[in-house]
């Protein structure tokens, strides 16, 4: 129920949830742990802690890069729950496991979903499992009380709100773009229209990501989204200075707590 009681809590205050996307293992698992407890003194309201994978499609060049990086110093899907645990002895925050199919496949899908429990993870999000494929995974995931956040696009017909809005748990996302992920110096705000179609048909909290990489972005779509989500300008910033730990901890803490003060409803950063 952490996410749920992250959601009720800022909307008490009236403010958006901050989602902050980092890959696990970049610039090392021992940071991983360190990067997150940074990102939820900052602000951060979850964590999507994504899982390298040696094809990650649906991202752009910065989190494409990160999963390399992450691979090469022999991140695993193991080693990413280990780090869950070691994150659980400091912190509450949410934490949403974000990756490809193929290695919750190959880890076993009962298995996984028993493991990350244990291990303290509040949810899954697979990228390129679609609804309509998802029982064999979301039976076990059900099972374990783990939320199964499914992806909405811009072009999404009202069929598919209404099964994204029956099938995921914890939050509706709703990339704000067709394309991969990455920072864009421009934003869609006329997606407020599409959250309030969303709306028709789930009551679960819907937040946007995909491009958001600036406070006043993040500002202008807390307007009218439950959460903003923020991912590959934080990965580049751990690409620039995760050979200085210190110096990284202190560029993410910054970054991050502009990003969550644009997050209040009535913030300056909104139009």
């Amino acid at each position: 129920m952490r996410i749920q009681n992250k959601f009720r809590e800022r909307r008490q205050e009236g403010k958006a949830a901050l989602v902050t996307y980092i890959t696990a293992g970049d610039p090392s698992l021992e940071l991983t742990s360190h990067i997150v407890l940074s990102l939820e003194k900052s602000g951060a309201d979850i964590i999507e802690l994504g899982i390298p994978f040696s094809d990650p499609m649906a991202d752009g060049p910065a989190i494409q890069h990160a999963s390399e990086r992450a691979l090469r110093s022999g991140t695993t899907l193991t080693s990413v729950l280990d780090v869950v645990t070691k994150i659980r002895k400091h912190s509450e925050i949410p934490i949403i496991l974000f990756g490809y199919y193929n290695p919750f496949l190959a880890y076993g899908l009962q298995k996984f979903s028993k493991d990350a429990r244990d291990a303290g993870a509040d949810g899954v999000l697979v990228v390129d499992l679609p609804p309509e494929e998802a029982d064999e995974f979301k039976i076990h995931t059900d099972k374990m009380g783990l939320n199964m956040v499914f992806l909405l696009a811009p072009t999404s017909t009202a069929e598919r709100m209404r099964l994204i809005g029956e099938r995921t748990t914890g939050f509706v996302y709703l990339v704000s773009v067709t394309g991969v992920t990455g920072e864009r110096p421009t934003m869609d705000y006329s997606l407020e229209a599409l959250v309030g179609e969303i709306r028709r048909y789930t009551k679960l909290p819907v937040g946007i990501g995909f491009g958001i990489s600036t406070p006043e972005q993040a500002g202008k779509i807390a307007r009218f989204a439950d959460a903003v989500v923020v991912g590959s300008a934080l990965v580049r910033i751990i690409e620039k200075h995760g050979s200085n730990g210190k110096g990284l901890l202190g560029e993410i803490s910054g970054f991050v707590q502009g990003l969550s003060q644009a997050c209040y409803h009535g913030s300056e950063f909104k139009a």
